[in-house]
């Protein structure tokens, strides 16, 4: 095993990492940027190097300080999380160069697999389904508008070089194309390095369901089933189950779309945890999408109905030891639900929010699991994903599951900072989402159709009288018989009648 494993990342992913590394009793070397001097991850660890400023061109994607932080501290295997830089090929390559090992797939396989139009090759080589698209990337307008023309619109352009939603965009019209490209090419090139964008048809409100792989280095692979993953916000998921509510009236989907994702897999000759994504169109055809080349936000729900500590079995691989499993050996028990707590503010279009966290309350109970990078007091930065925590839920069946999720939110608080809890809670007494009617146009839909809460009519009585009071100040330049009104609505709310704000 490990002397000591860097943990490549931030938040609460470093904070599940460490906590895995410390249940196999490997020492954990964290790194962070002036943003995160205080976080959780870096308490936690054994050691900490500190890598650079707060944007993460400057620390988190710097591999070259990364590297020289493992040497220093003695380090001799890396492991990348999620997002940044762990589908990054470059990273993998330079780690085996310079004698770390990295806890994730070879540089080749990532590299296969990494770019969207190769992963599509690699699934037509396995004979997989994929969606109708270009075989090549492209940033160019013209061509761009000659290929989605003989697709048809809507089309959706989508970054060849990474996911997570990043350089995403739908277009359904020519009239919209050139400017998408720009849009998408630009983010893509910030987000991955790369502008370079492919088209796709859009399958109109599909399921979004993905397989979760592991491997080992001896040509040992499995899946783990499905997960749904439908909830989704301008392409990034919200809310995510195991198994899929479609596997109660499907259930051949299951073993078709893992069989699907393996033979992928070994196309590309893959080894440790991975994930192949697919879309299910609204009468059961399953096309392949792309492949994940690291551990997914949302692998939790896959733990808790298979008993796999998918974190461990990815140490176990990366350390040359032959995976445990075998496929027939693999049951999937109960469900499971994962909600990604976010600081953002769903009623000003899931724009980002921070600060300070004044008071945290993590849900608890049988059946709850809260990975996170909170506590009381830490300073949410602006420079990264929003994502804070997610939270988690086990029970024997779907209703149950939703249930418990429901109590869980309702025990969840966070102050100090403007979260998307409320809207989690709206979510679990959805009737669509109860009824399992899931497919990526779900919120829009949802937001449609969501009960707003009813206006406090106290609160209505003292924004009213402020804004009177106000007026009449400005009118009167702030003396006389404005300042004294205005005083007076001061004193009313210091007394009885503003504790509705306590």
């Amino acid at each position: 095993m490990f002397r000591k494993v860097l943990v490549a990342n931030r938040g609460e992913i470093a904070v599940r990492i460490v906590r895995g590394l410390h249940e196999l009793r490997i020492p954990a070397l964290a790194v962070y940027s002036d943003a995160d001097r205080d976080a959780l991850h870096v308490r936690m660890a054994e050691e900490a190097a500190y890598i650079g400023a707060a944007p993460s061109t400057e620390s988190y994607l710097r591999i070259d300080r990364i590297i020289e932080a493992a040497h220093r501290h003695g380090a001799d295997a890396v492991h990348p999380g999620y997002g940044f830089l762990s589908e990054n090929a470059e990273f993998a390559a330079a780690c085996e160069e310079e004698g770390l090992v990295f806890i994730g797939p070879s540089a080749q396989s990532i590299k296969r697999l990494g770019s969207k139009t190769a992963a599509r090759q690699l699934a037509k080589a396995a004979g997989v389904p994929v969606v109708p698209g270009t075989e090549d990337a492209t940033r160019e307008a013209e061509e761009a508008r000659r290929i989605a023309a003989e697709l048809g619109y809507p089309v959706l352009l989508k970054a060849a070089a990474g996911g997570g939603g990043k350089g995403m965009r739908r277009v359904d019209s020519e009239d919209e194309l050139e400017s998408a490209i720009r849009d998408a090419s630009s983010e893509a090139e910030r987000a991955f390095g790369s502008g370079e964008v492919y088209i796709e048809k859009l399958i109109v409100d599909p399921r979004h369901i993905e397989i979760q792989l592991i491997g080992d280095r001896h040509g040992n692979l499995v899946h783990l089933g499905e997960r749904e993953c439908s909830i989704q916000r301008r392409h990034q998921k919200v809310i995510e189950e195991c198994p899929s509510p479609l596997s109660a009236t499907r259930p051949e989907l299951r073993s078709a779309m893992g069989e699907a994702a393996v033979a992928v897999a070994r196309e590309a000759g893959y080894f440790n945890a991975g994930t192949a994504e697919f879309i299910v169109d609204r009468d059961g055809r399953f096309y392949f999408l792309e492949m994940n080349t690291r551990l997914q936000v949302e692998h939790g729900v896959t733990e808790l109905v298979t008993g796999v500590d998918l974190l461990h079995l990815q140490v176990l691989v990366a350390a040359g030891g032959t995976l445990p499993l075998r496929q027939t050996e693999i049951q999937w028990r109960g469900a499971a639900i994962e909600c990604r707590v976010c600081a953002e503010d769903p009623e000003a279009g899931f724009l980002p929010t921070g600060g300070r966290v004044a008071q945290l309350s993590e849900p608890g109970g049988p059946g709850v699991r809260v990975d996170s990078g909170l506590y009381a007091g830490f300073e949410v930065p602006f420079e990264y994903d929003p994502m804070l925590s997610k939270m988690m839920v086990w029970a024997g069946d779907r209703a149950t599951a939703i249930a418990r999720c429901r109590r869980a939110l309702e025990e969840y608080a966070i102050t100090g900072v403007k979260t998307n809890l409320g809207f989690l809670r709206h979510i679990m007494d959805d009737p669509e989402f109860i009824a399992g009617r899931l497919h990526t146009g779900f919120i829009p839909g949802f937001l449609e159709r969501r009960p707003r809460e009813a206006p406090c009519p106290e609160l209505e009585d003292m924004a009213a009288l402020i804004a009177a009071a106000h007026v009449r100040a400005r009118n009167t330049n702030g003396n006389g018989a404005g300042a004294q009104r205005q005083g007076s609505v001061s004193r009313w709310l210091a007394n009885g009648r503003a504790g509705v704000l306590r």
